[in-house]
């Protein structure tokens, strides 16, 4: 029932996103609303622009500008689950599993997205179009970048970039999906081509994220990368989610402690409290409550609810508005290892993914 019930809560956010269509043309609309009305047809005639973003916040506002052409979100959470090196077309199967398991819809479905995405992102590169990326300087839209220019790449195109860490007025900039459509329309004359130079760092980067050993993207992080610029500091954030010498913990599960230790007691303050932990926040809610459940799980979990219980499956897998509810504490050996008494791998284990690295307690952990 659980299941069946966040498969019909993401049937209606994509129902609803389709409702709230504001694209000027069918043939020009890559929100849901053109590809139902087809029915799974390819448009006849290309846009003159594709717009590409990190996801619908940020694409709908782009979709009211006066910028016209179509906006196409990269819809993929790549620094959470495994992200293999091997053929796109692995690569895609493989993320389509892992979301598909994590409750955000069916299988079929997903990885129809993801090759529809892709497919219209290299048939515009490969007509002429003008393709821009619109990213921003957390680690969600780091890798979505990098994971487009490697793919540009490979296709023999250079696309556009507006990646921006900062606006003017707003000296807490967070991201594109804060600003309105005269604020993004301001970015667009700052656009600028790729270079070979970024496509070829950014291929070499996506080989690095995609490896089972995290050497080679540990000396990316380190040496930063030249053509962009934004990227090293989400590097190492992204390293900070390795288990960490002396606790075990990673970087977001370190954060939701802290918070839920300084006073936050249910899922939505914790999420809110660790994101004011984090330079550049990157994480969406439900991703967050995931990880926040592989604390408060088993004889030795690290959070529970205040009625001393474990945490129940999150959303989209479990009931949202029950999870938000819970009331929270550390438990006794969540104190401990908050304070380096104890090792959250040797307590709970550690099983997931980062990019092409498998973490198990024997991963080698960050230095």
């Amino acid at each position: 029932i659980d299941s069946r019930v966040a498969g019909l809560r993401r049937m209606r956010e994509e129902l609803a996103r389709v409702v709230g269509c504001a694209c000027d043309s069918l043939d020009h609309c890559t929100c849901g609303a053109a590809y139902l009305a087809r029915r799974g047809r390819e448009p006849e005639a290309p846009p003159a622009t594709l717009h590409v973003t990190n996801g619908e916040s940020a694409g709908n506002t782009l979709r009211r500008t006066a910028l016209g052409g179509a906006v196409l979100p990269w819809q993929d959470v790549l620094h959470e689950g495994p992200v293999p090196a091997g053929s796109r077309a692995r690569l895609l199967r493989t993320r389509a599993d892992f979301l598909a398991g994590c409750g955000w819809g069916s299988r079929r479905a997903i990885l129809s997205a993801l090759e529809r995405r892709d497919r219209q992102y290299l048939d515009a590169l490969g007509s002429g179009t003008q393709v821009v990326l619109w990213f921003e300087h957390d680690l969600f839209d780091q890798l979505q970048l990098v994971d487009a220019l490697a793919l540009a790449r490979q296709a023999g195109g250079s696309p556009e970039l507006i990646v921006v860490d900062a606006f003017p007025g707003r000296p807490g900039f967070r991201g594109l999906g804060e600003l309105d459509v005269d604020e993004l329309e301001t970015l667009w004359p700052a656009r600028r081509t790729a270079t070979q130079a970024a496509l070829d760092m950014a291929e070499a980067v996506w080989e690095a994220f995609r490896s089972p050993d995290p050497g080679a993207l540990a000396r990316w992080a380190d040496e930063g990368v030249a053509e962009l610029p934004l990227l090293a500091p989400a590097l190492r954030r992204l390293l900070e989610e390795l288990p960490a010498p002396g606790d075990g913990l990673s970087g977001t599960e370190r954060r939701a402690l802290q918070a839920i230790e300084a006073g936050a007691d249910t899922p939505g303050t914790a999420f809110l409290a660790a994101q004011e932990l984090d330079e550049a926040p990157f994480q969406g809610d439900t991703w967050f409550y995931r990880a926040l459940t592989e604390l408060g799980r088993g004889t030795n979990r690290l959070v529970e609810t205040r009625a001393g219980d474990e945490l129940p499956a999150a959303p989209p897998l479990g009931d949202g508005q029950v999870f938000r509810a819970l009331r929270l504490r550390l438990t006794r050996q969540g104190e401990r290892v908050l304070c380096g008494e104890a090792d959250r791998v040797e307590l709970l284990g550690v099983d997931r993914w980062l990019g092409g690295i498998y973490v198990t307690p024997e991963t080698p952990r960050r230095a």
